[in-house]
C-alpha cells in the first residue's frame, strides 16, 4: 500500500490512464465524505459544489440510504440478478409508479439499460429509429449526451468528439440550440424551415434529443415555449422527443422532471446520475407504452438494473419526492445560489448568469479566468469545475440538501476566490 502522498501520487501516474481528468485540477486524494463535504487524507474537508457531477444530489452517504443498503447486504441481499424480478427491483418501480409517474399524470415503461447515463441515450436512439425505421437524429449546439459512439455522436463539444480518433460520428444533423445566435435570433424558425424544405439536405429525423439545460455546454437553458416548439416540430414530422434528463434529472432545476412544468411529454427520457440517490451507477430509459417495442433480450446488457440502486433510489424517492416540501426546499436555495452569482458577476464586466434552479452558474466570458476562480477556490477548499464551450462558466452543482449555512459559506469562498483571481488579474495588466 502507498504510504505517503508521493507514493499516492506515483501510482496514479504511473499505472492510472491519462484519460483522468477531474483529478488534475483537484490534486488532493480524499478518503471520506458526508453530506456536503469531502475530506482529503490530510485531514482538510472541501465544501462540494460538484456533487458528482450531479450525481450526488442528495449528497454523500445519506443515512438512511446507506443504513438499507447495509442492510440489504448484511441480510444476502441479490447484488446481481440480470434482467430477473427480484423484490427490490419491484419495490423500486412501485415506488417510482407511485411517488414520480402517478402524481405528474405521467405513463412509461421504465427500461433498465446498462449502468451510465450514455447507455440510455444509446438505447433511446436505438429505440427511436426501430419505431420509425428512420436514421437521422436532430441534436443541438453545445449538447452533451454520452461518450460512446452512438451518444457522442448527438454530442457538440469538438474535444469529447476527438476521442473517437477517426471512428465514423454519423447519423446526426445538428441545429441551433435556444440563444445559439443570439437572443434575438429565433432558431425555432429557423429549424422549422430546414425541415420543412425538402431541399434544405436534412433527412426525416427518427427523433430530436435535447437537454434542457445543457450541463456541459454552458448552462443554456431553454424556455417554455422554445422546448413546445421542440415538440410541435417532432409531432409534425414523425419523430420522437428524447429529453435527456440525465443531469437535470432528479430536483437538480427544481421539479423531479426539468420538464414537467413545461407543458410536454417527451417520448423517451434517459435518467441517470442521481437516479440512484447515493452515487451508485444506475441508468434508465422512460418509454411511451407504445414505443415500447424492443422484442425480449433486443437491447440488453450484464449490467442492466443495480440491484443496490434500486434500494438507495428507492429510499431516496421516498425520503425526497413523498410531497413537495424537498421541491420547495430547492426554489428557496435557488434564489440564494442566483443572488451568490450576482455578486460574482457584478465583479466581471459583461458577465451574465445561465442556468436554472440549483443548476446555475455565472459566464466570466473568459475559460482562463473561470478555470483560474475554480482552481483558487479549490485552495480555499471549495470543489467546483467550468462547462461552456471554451470552459467560460463557473458552474454550481451543490447537493440539493446542502445546509443553508453550508451554501453561505461555499458562496463567500467562491466570492473571496473571484475577487483574489481578479486582483492579481488587474495587478498583471497594470503592469
Amino acid at each position: 500500500m502507498p504510504k505517503d502522498m508521493n507514493d499516492i501520487v506515483s501510482i496514479f501516474e504511473r499505472r492510472e490512464s491519462e484519460a483522468r481528468s477531474y483529478c488534475r485540477g483537484m490534486p488532493a486524494t480524499f478518503t471520506s465524505a458526508s453530506g456536503s463535504e469531502i475530506t482529503d487524507d490530510t485531514g482538510k474537508t472541501y465544501i462540494d459544489f460538484l456533487a458528482g457531477c450531479s450525481s450526488l444530489n442528495y449528497g454523500h452517504n445519506d443515512p438512511d440510504m446507506k443504513s438499507a443498503l447495509i442492510d440489504h447486504i448484511a441480510n444476502d441481499g441479490i447484488t446481481h440478478g440480470l434482467d430477473m424480478y427480484t423484490d427490490t427491483k419491484a419495490a423500486f418501480l412501485e415506488t417510482f409508479e407511485e411517488k414520480i409517474l402517478e402524481p405528474r399524470g405521467l405513463d412509461y415503461k421504465v427500461m433498465m439499460t446498462g449502468p451510465t447515463g450514455t447507455n440510455a441515450v444509446e438505447a433511446a436512439m436505438k429505440l427511436a429509429r426501430k419505431v420509425t425505421r428512420r436514421r437521422n437524429i436532430v441534436a443541438f449546439t453545445n449538447g452533451f449526451h454520452g461518450m460512446t459512439m452512438g451518444a457522442l455522436s448527438c454530442t457538440g463539444n469538438a474535444g469529447k468528439r476527438a476521442g473517437a480518433g477517426a471512428g465514423p460520428l454519423c447519423g446526426v444533423s445538428r441545429m441551433p440550440f435556444e440563444g445559439a445566435f443570439g437572443e434575438d435570433v429565433d432558431t425555432l424558425a429557423q429549424i422549422e424551415m430546414m425541415l420543412d424544405n425538402p431541399s434544405s439536405g436534412i433527412d426525416a429525423p427518427a427523433a430530436f434529443i435535447l437537454e434542457p439545460v445543457q450541463g456541459e455546454g454552458g448552462l443554456n437553458a431553454a424556455s417554455t415555449e422554445w422546448m413546445q416548439g421542440i415538440a410541435r416540430l417532432a409531432k409534425k414530422h414523425g419523430a420522437l422527443l428524447i429529453v435527456d434528463d440525465i443531469q437535470a434529472g432528479c430536483g437538480r432545476t427544481g421539479p423531479f422532471f426539468s420538464f414537467e412544468k413545461m407543458g410536454i411529454e417527451p417520448d423517451l427520457v434517459p435518467l441517470a446520475k442521481s437516479l440512484s440517490g447515493m452515487g451508485l451507477p444506475f441508468a434508465a430509459l422512460l418509454v411511451k407504452p407504445e414505443h415500447d417495442i424492443w422484442k425480449p433480450a433486443e437491447h440488453n446488457g450484464t449490467f442492466r438494473g443495480n440491484t443496490h440502486a434500486f434500494v438507495t433510489a428507492r429510499v431516496a424517492i421516498e425520503k425526497f419526492w413523498s410531497d413537495d416540501r424537498f421541491e420547495k426546499e430547492i426554489g428557496e436555495k435557488a434564489e440564494m445560489l442566483t443572488g451568490a452569482l450576482n455578486d460574482i458577476a457584478a465583479l466581471v464586466p459583461g458577465a451574465k448568469l445561465k442556468g436554472r434552479g440549483m443548476m446555475q452558474g455565472v459566464d466570466v466570458g473568459s475559460g482562463d479566468l473561470a478555470g483560474d476562480i475554480c482552481a483558487r477556490a479549490f485552495e480555499k477548499g471549495l470543489i467546483i469545475e467550468t462547462s461552456g464551450a471554451h470552459d467560460e462558466v463557473v458552474k454550481v452543482l451543490a447537493p440539493l440538501t446542502t445546509p443553508k449555512d453550508t451554501l453561505r459559506k461555499g458562496f463567500n469562498i467562491l466570492l473571496d476566490a473571484a475577487n483574489d483571481v481578479l486582483s492579481a488579474h488587474n495587478k498583471i495588466a497594470a503592469e
